[in-house]
């Protein structure tokens, strides 16, 4: 038995449009903005993301010894957090019985 009616139809399909179109239409802007890049550091990628590193700051000159080990202090609480977080759900997965075992 059909559940949806042609005018839900009609309206998830013009939703799906919308989305889409506007997924084309930001996809055509990033290409033609990371062409643009390319083109004004003489198509040089290194260049490219040495600029995203300096922009993000993860690439940046220290003034002091102890500002650089804050610096470090930062990502190494990054990385351990995520390790935290991610630990479980792959202990789970390593640990998932896909037969039911016998007592």
């Amino acid at each position: 038995m059909k559940t949806t009616t042609r005018t839900e139809e009609r309206k998830s399909r013009t939703a799906f449009m919308a989305l889409a179109g506007a997924g084309t239409i930001f996809g055509i802007w990033a290409i033609a903005a990371f062409t643009s890049l390319l083109a004004q550091v003489d198509w040089n990628i290194a260049e490219v993301l040495r600029q995203y590193m300096v922009a993000t700051g993860a690439l940046n000159e220290q003034e002091t010894l102890v500002d650089y080990y804050t610096h470090i202090k930062g990502a190494e609480y990054i990385i351990a957090v995520a390790f935290l977080g991610l630990y479980p759900v792959f202990y789970k997965y390593v640990n998932r019985t896909k037969v039911a075992l016998k007592a």
